[in-house]
């Protein structure tokens, strides 16, 4: 029989990068980018954290959506479609549940990465979203992240979870 901590570290399959989002500024408008450097310590480059002083503690360095989250959330608002941009999230990967990758490392292309939470929707969601949007998104925010390794992340990269053991050896970061 396998242990929690065993079946925790078994995924189906690696989830894919779909969309980078960044922001110059706080509540700046939203860019989409087919690439950027995920920096450690910051968070990723061109966004809006991008050039301030490192700080390998901060918790919510990155924020990630998962799309399957998305398609949930515009159902609940009877709408066709949700633009990713409006949840103001970084990073939206496809075919992995990022719930299960919380308190865990993984990697994107070259960067790796430490889910450190659950990311709860703000007020910016009614706003973003219309009446309704702000419960809509309750449990379907994503996580946050903070950088663990710099390195470049680019749109259809895998995310991969990484396990106890390949963290423990360096050569497969």
């Amino acid at each position: 029989m396998q242990t929690i901590k065993e079946l925790t570290e078994r995924f189906y399959k690696d989830g894919r990068l779909e969309h980078i989002l960044v922001r110059s500024e706080h509540r700046g408008e939203i860019s989409e980018l087919e690439e950027t450097q995920a920096i450690e310590g910051v968070g990723l480059a061109g966004d809006h954290r991008d050039g301030k002083k490192p700080n390998p503690r901060a918790k919510r360095q990155v924020t990630l959506i998962q799309l399957e989250d998305l398609e949930t959330v515009a159902k609940l608002l009877g709408l066709a479609a949700l633009e990713p941009s409006l949840t103001r999230r970084n990073l939206v990967i496809s075919g992995i549940n990022l719930k299960a990758l919380k308190d865990r490392k993984f990697k994107i292309g070259n960067a790796v990465f430490e889910a450190t939470g659950l990311c709860h929707p703000c007020s910016r969601m009614e706003e973003n979203l219309g009446r309704g949007g702000y419960n809509a998104m309750r449990g379907h925010g994503g996580l946050t992240a903070r950088v663990l390794q710099s390195g470049l992340i680019r749109q259809g990269d895998a995310l991969s979870p990484l396990t106890d053991d390949q963290i423990g050896s360096k050569s497969t970061l």
